[in-house]
C-alpha cells in the first residue's frame, strides 16, 4: 500500500501499476551546458530511493532519464567559449555521471538523449500536425496549437494566464496564438542543426520527452518525475503534446521534488547561485551530502546553507561510528522483551511505512537516529550482544534504501586538518609509487591512535576507536 502525492490531482493516491509488477518511471533529466550544481543532486538521489525502495516491495522497476543534449543554452554556451555542442553536453554528462556514481544513484535502465532519439521526436511532430494539433509555418517553425487542447493548464493552474517570465518560452512572429510552443525550431546556418520535413533546426524543449518517454516505457507509464519549476511550462506542454497524439494522459501520476534554495531564492545554473557539486563532493563525506538531501520531505523546499549541511554530517557520523563497532558483529542468538529490544525488532517494518507514506525520507531518517538511541540503551542495560546485533541488521535494511554508509565518504567535517594534510600526503606518495614515505606517514598515523586501511582501488581509509569510516 504506497501512497503518492499526485501532482495533477492534487492528492495522495495508491499506486496501481499499469502493469503490475512493473513500475515505469521516467524522470526529466539535465541540460548539460554547465557543471552540475546541488540543485542536480537531489531530484537523483530521491528517485534512487523509490527505485530501491520500490525494488524492497517487490516490484519490478524500469527507469528512464533523459539528457537535454541540444538546447538553446547549450548552443549559446558553446558559442561563448568557443567549442562545439556536443564536446560541451559530453563534458557535462560524463560528469554528471560520475558525480552521480559517488553518491551512490543507481544508473536509470536507459539514459536516451535527444540527438539519439530525433526520428522519434520528427514522427511525433508529424502525427500532431496531421491530428490539427500543431502547425508549421513558412520560416521553418512547428507549433502546437494550444486552443486545439482545451485542458491546457490543469496540471499548472495557469489556464488563462499570461507566461511568465524566467521560464523557456519562444517568442516569435510566426505563431497564430502567443501560447503556442514550439516543437520545432528553425535554426540559422551557423548553428549546430539537424534535417527536418520543416528544414534544418533542433526540437523544442518539451517535445523531446513526449517522444522518449513513450518510445522507451509507451503511451502511458506509471509515474513521472522532476522538480517542481518544471510543471510549467515543460510537464504542461508535455501532457498537452501526448494526450493530443495518444487520446490518454501520459502518466499515471506527477511527483515534483522541491527546489532547494538559498535566502529563499530557488538554486539554479541560470540565476548564477548553483553550489558546486564536485566542490562539496570534495569537501564532504558522499553519504553525508546525500542523506542530507532526503533529510527534507521531497516535496518541500530544502534551504541550503554550509552550516546546516556540517551539522548534519557531525550527526550523520554517529550513525557510521555504530556502524563501524557493528558491521561484524553476530545476529542475536535470543529474544529479550525487553522495550528498547521490541523497538529494535519492529524498526524495518516502521521505517518501510515512511517510505510507504509519499516516500517521507525526513521520516525513515528520524527512524534511523532512533535506532541509534535504542542500541545504546541496550548496551546500557547489559545486553551489547542483542543489540548491537540488531544494529547491524537494521542499519545494513536502512542502508539498502537511503544508501547511508559511508562506503566512499571522504575528508568529513571534524576531521583534524593535520589528518588530512598526512592522509592527502601518504596518498600523492603512493601515487608516486614511493612506499617508504607512504609507510613513515603510516606509521606517523598509527602512533596517533588512526588505524589506516588501504584498498584495492587506491584509495586509503582511516578509523579511530569507534569514530566513522571516511575514504
Amino acid at each position: 500500500m504506497i501512497m503518492v502525492y499526485d501532482s495533477l490531482t492534487r492528492a495522495k493516491r495508491l499506486l496501481e501499476p499499469i502493469k503490475p509488477p512493473e513500475v515505469s518511471i521516467y524522470v526529466c533529466g539535465v541540460t548539460p551546458y554547465a557543471e552540475s550544481h546541488l540543485g542536480h543532486a537531489r531530484p537523483a538521489i530521491f528517485w534512487d530511493v523509490i527505485k530501491r525502495h520500490l525494488t524492497r516491495r517487490g516490484y519490478l522497476v524500469r527507469h528512464v532519464q533523459n539528457f537535454t543534449d541540444i538546447d538553446d543554452k547549450l548552443v549559446n554556451r558553446a558559442r561563448t567559449i568557443g567549442t562545439s555542442v556536443s564536446s560541451l553536453a559530453s563534458q557535462h554528462m560524463e560528469q554528471y555521471v560520475h558525480m552521480m556514481n559517488q553518491l551512490g544513484v543507481i544508473p536509470p535502465d536507459y539514459a536516451p538523449r535527444v540527438t539519439e532519439n530525433l526520428s522519434s521526436i520528427i514522427a511525433f511532430i508529424e502525427g500532431l500536425i496531421a491530428r490539427n494539433k500543431a502547425y508549421a509555418t513558412a520560416l521553418g517553425n512547428v507549433y502546437f496549437r494550444v486552443d486545439q487542447f482545451p485542458e491546457y493548464g490543469r496540471l499548472s493552474g495557469r489556464i488563462a494566464e499570461p507566461q511568465r517570465v524566467g521560464v523557456r518560452v519562444e517568442v516569435a512572429d510566426d505563431k497564430q496564438d502567443a501560447r503556442d510552443f514550439a516543437l520545432w525550431k528553425s535554426s540559422p546556418a551557423e548553428e549546430e542543426s539537424f534535417p527536418s520535413p520543416w528544414g534544418t533546426g533542433r526540437p523544442g524543449w518539451h517535445i523531446e520527452c513526449s517522444a522518449m518517454s513513450s518510445l522507451y516505457l509507451g503511451q502511458q507509464f506509471d509515474l513521472h518525475g522532476g522538480g517542481i519549476d518544471l510543471i510549467f511550462p515543460h510537464h504542461e506542454n508535455e501532457l498537452a503534446q501526448s494526450e493530443s497524439y495518444f487520446g490518454i494522459t501520459p502518466a499515471a501520476c506527477w511527483v515534483h521534488n522541491g527546489m532547494i534554495t538559498q535566502g529563499d531564492v530557488k538554486m539554479s545554473k541560470s540565476l548564477g547561485n548553483g553550489t558546486s557539486l564536485a566542490e562539496l563532493l570534495s569537501r564532504y563525506p558522499a553519504m553525508a551530502l546525500r542523506s542530507y538531501l532526503l533529510s527534507v520531505h521531497y516535496r518541500s523546499p530544502l534551504e541550503f546553507s554550509e552550516e546546516s549541511l556540517t551539522d548534519w554530517t557531525r550527526g550523520m557520523e554517529r550513525v557510521w561510528q555504530l556502524w563501524n563497532r557493528v558491521r561484524h558483529v553476530a545476529s542475536p542468538s535470543g529474544k529479550l522483551g525487553a522495550p528498547w529490544e521490541e523497538r529494535l525488532i519492529s524498526f524495518e517494518e516502521r521505517f518501510l511505512a515512511c517510505l510507504d507514506d509519499d516516500f517521507n525520507t525526513a521520516r525513515a531518517l528520524a527512524e534511523v537516529f532512533d535506532l541509534v538511541h535504542e542500541v545504546h540503551r541496550g548496551v546500557a542495560a547489559g545486553e551489547p550482544a542483542t543489540a548491537l546485533g540488531w544494529a547491524r541488521i537494521n542499519l545494513q535494511k536502512a542502508d539498502q534504501i537511503l544508501g547511508l554508509l559511508p562506503v566512499a565518504a571522504s575528508n568529513p567535517v571534524g576531521l583534524d586538518p593535520v589528518i588530512q594534510h598526512l592522509l592527502a600526503w601518504r596518498q600523492q606518495a603512493r601515487q608516486n609509487r614511493d612506499f617508504g614515505l607512504g609507510d613513515e606517514i603510516r606509521s606517523i598515523l598509527e602512533k596517533s591512535g588512526w588505524i589506516v586501511e588501504d584498498r584495492p582501488d587506491g584509495s586509503s581509509a582511516v578509523t579511530r576507536g569507534s569514530g566513522g569510516q571516511h575514504e
